[in-house]
């Protein structure tokens, strides 16, 4: 479960909220004046995060790699060429919306 918190009651009650966190597999987002700053997640989910952070990274530098040569408009032709596909695809299959 997700909740919110204030950061004034997660600095007074951070044992409980760290119990919830550790033993319920509960999240808690952390509101300071109202918004939301900061996240208290188990440290499994956070590994899984950084994890797929790290993945998101390698892709991106071997996209950067593969595309460095071309320029902004020979890039943006593929993409307008790879979304008319996949729309294609998507309406022959009955899935595009």
């Amino acid at each position: 479960m997700i909740r919110e918190a204030p950061a004034v009651k997660v600095r007074q009650n951070l044992g409980e909220l760290l119990n919830e966190v550790q033993y319920k597999r509960d999240s808690v987002v952390i509101l300071k004046d109202g918004k939301p700053v900061a996240a208290l997640v188990d440290i499994g989910l956070f590994e899984r995060i950084q994890a797929m952070e790290a993945r998101f990274n390698q892709i991106v530098d071997k996209f950067q790699a593969a595309f460095a040569e071309l320029s902004d408009e020979e890039i943006e032709a593929l993409v307008d060429e790879a979304v008319d596909y996949a729309r294609r695809e998507g309406s022959a299959d009955g899935t595009a919306k």
